[in-house]
């Protein structure tokens, strides 16, 4: 059901906010981490299993709950990013954003004409009600999405001022595994030219103003990250909740 996106207000108002990753295209799995209490839920198609269809069925199910529904899409593709945001989700992480002209392009596909160049279907998709309030949805969708940029790569981090720059740009989400991997040094976060990278990212996020988000890495938790700038934080996903939750339970009884 379409509203003023909760994500946007928090942001807005210089809140911080706590999301969790969905990876199992599972409905339950999706109500339950709502239900539990975090801010947003971010079904994640690069690197998780579902498909758009499965969205739709994750973003009903945690409907009934406050929190925001994000969606990362596979790549910096306007056809997807055109058909995720037609599914009704309040924010979308854009991967790979490594220069101003990408970022452009990524926002562009996320807002309709004159903006953008979002395909207009308002009038039958599930983001504006199946049509039943086009018109609103038509005249607040650009305003109401966050839209988040991923910085993972070092030409990324080198142009992070100029990303940030771009209109519409409203969170550059830090990843440390592919920033690390970037170098030949995946998840070696004790390296020093890897630590000296993540520490220019974040400073070089925080001066551009624009709403730092990332996750937590090896040797982190999210209050060291609030307490670095970090105001969007994914701080665990459905996976590993029940992976870990799993392993405790077997070690404790098995």
């Amino acid at each position: 059901m379409f509203r003023d996106s909760p994500l946007r207000r928090r942001l807005d108002q210089g809140g911080r906010a706590l999301g969790c990753w969905l990876h199992m295209a599972s409905p339950i799995a999706a109500e339950i981490v709502a239900l539990a209490g975090y801010d947003f839920v971010l079904i994640d198609h690069e690197h998780g299993a579902g498909n758009l269809l499965g969205a739709v069925s994750q973003i009903q199910a945690v409907s009934a709950t406050p929190a925001a529904t994000v969606m990362r899409v596979p790549w910096n593709d306007p056809v997807y990013i055109k058909r995720a945001l037609d599914t009704g989700i309040e924010g979308v992480m854009i991967p790979a954003i490594e220069d101003a002209e990408a970022a452009r392009a990524a926002v562009a596909a996320c807002r309709y004409p004159p903006a953008g160049i979002r395909g207009v279907a308002y009038s039958v998709t599930r983001a504006a009600d199946y049509g039943l309030r086009a018109a609103e949805y038509g005249a607040k969708a650009n305003d109401n999405l966050v839209v988040m940029c991923q910085i993972e790569s070092p030409r990324a981090v080198d142009n992070i001022a100029e990303i940030a720059a771009v209109e519409g740009v409203d969170v550059l989400f830090i990843g440390p595994f592919d920033l690390s991997a970037a170098i030949g040094k995946a998840g070696r976060f004790d390296d020093t030219e890897v630590a000296a990278m993540l520490e220019r990212a974040e400073a070089r996020a925080l001066e551009s103003g624009v709403v730092l988000g990332g996750i937590p890495k090896a040797g982190d938790d999210v209050a060291a990250m609030h307490e670095r700038g970090y105001r969007l934080v994914v701080g665990g996903s459905d996976v590993t909740h029940l992976r870990d939750a799993a392993r405790a339970d077997v070690a404790a009884h098995g």
